[in-house]
């Protein structure tokens, strides 16, 4: 049995899920109960998230347990450089990026990256989660989020529900500090704008 990497401690003040994956990680062959917790404690979310990324509502569960059957044959080699929710994520991410190549004949490109003249800008602290609270309607959420071009929509929910800092929406996205930034903002806007559209059509 593989032991944890010493220079990751399970402290819970480090990563909230270290009990329960230290558990799963040394748990006996054919001992699935910690696994089955973490499970639980993923599934909704990762379910949501292959939801938006790939806006394959048809294909989003199978999507979500491809990515927990990679969760479970991963959780001998994970050496603990980053939070467990930080690694699942990466693997959601990738798998849900390679699902869209598969469903496009050329990959995932994103927008000319352009010089951010005015960074100011950019501090725009609102985000999709803080307009979200105020809408009841979740199905408009989703329709909003699915009328956004892939380029603007997947950094957006990466920084917005994922929680990804810039720096790591940049790294998952093999594009520049500057695109992120940029991606980001644009994704914001335009989630605004057009879910500020489509309250005022529903009006009327």
């Amino acid at each position: 049995m593989n032991r944890l990497s010493d220079e990751w401690s399970l402290s819970p003040d480090v990563d909230p899920d270290g009990e329960l994956l230290q558990e799963a990680r040394s748990a006996p062959e054919g001992d699935l109960r910690a696994f089955e917790k973490l499970v639980l404690r993923y599934q909704r979310r990762v379910v949501a998230n292959c939801r938006y990324i790939t806006r394959d509502q048809i294909n989003a569960e199978d999507l979500a347990q491809e990515v927990l059957v990679k969760m479970f044959f991963g959780l001998r080699g994970f050496e603990g450089r980053s939070s467990f929710a930080g690694w699942l994520q990466r693997i959601k991410i990738n798998h849900c990026l390679d699902h869209l190549r598969k469903q496009s004949s050329r990959s995932f490109v994103g927008i000319e990256e352009e010089q951010v003249h005015e960074f100011d800008q950019l501090k725009d602290q609102t985000t999709a989660d803080q307009l979200a609270e105020t809408i009841s309607d979740q199905q408009l959420i989703g329709e909003v989020l699915d009328s956004l071009p892939s380029t603007l929509r997947i950094p957006l929910l990466l920084c917005d529900m994922d929680e990804l800092s810039y720096e790591e929406v940049a790294q998952t996205l093999s594009i520049s500090l500057s695109a992120a930034k940029m991606r980001v903002k644009r994704g914001r806007e335009m989630f605004r704008e057009r879910y500020q559209k489509a309250q005022l059509k529903g009006m009327t």
